[in-house]
């Protein structure tokens, strides 16, 4: 709520721009190159608890603040809090970014600030495109890296629309 609050509160313009950098920046992480995930999952330990808490406070403020996002901050965010593969972190993803996102939109409807048509086109145009996209990452994760460097080129294309 208090990243949404603060969002609302900029300017339109300066958070679409500030918004761009931040995906240049998650798309150029994507592209380092990883070591590969071993079979073994690792311990859940006080470390690793501690790095997810701070990855999804920082990804569910960014999200509120830009008003979108959750999914392509969180993704990256558990692959580093937890090592796990992006295939699994795509899947794990998907109930942390519902979550904060309707969290989110709460805040911006109490406000009057929501278009309930157009918010029900998006709706379903993500539930299609959901779809599409999970029997698509679901054939890709057999290819080593190219899941993320396909996450990392579509974050570029969507940051060079913004700017």
């Amino acid at each position: 709520m208090v990243g949404s609050s603060l969002g609302k509160a900029m300017d339109g313009d300066r958070l679409i721009f500030l918004f761009g950098i931040l995906m240049v920046v998650v798309g150029a992480l994507m592209l380092k190159p990883r070591k590969p995930t071993s079979v073994e999952n690792r311990p859940v330990d006080l470390r690793m608890c501690l790095v997810t808490a701070a990855v999804a406070l920082a990804a569910g403020a960014a999200s509120g603040f830009f008003g979108i996002g959750g999914g392509f901050l969180i993704v990256p965010g558990l692959m580093l809090a937890t090592g796990m593969p992006m295939i699994n972190a795509i899947g794990t993803s998907l109930l942390s970014v519902g979550a904060f996102g309707l969290a989110t939109s709460l805040n911006y409807a109490a406000s009057g600030l929501v278009d309930w048509w157009l918010a029900a086109e998006f709706i379903g145009g993500g539930v299609a495109g959901g779809l599409l996209g999970m029997m698509l990452a679901t054939r890709l994760s057999a290819y080593k890296n190219i899941l993320n460097r396909l996450f990392a080129a579509l974050i570029f294309a969507v940051a060079g629309y913004i700017f």
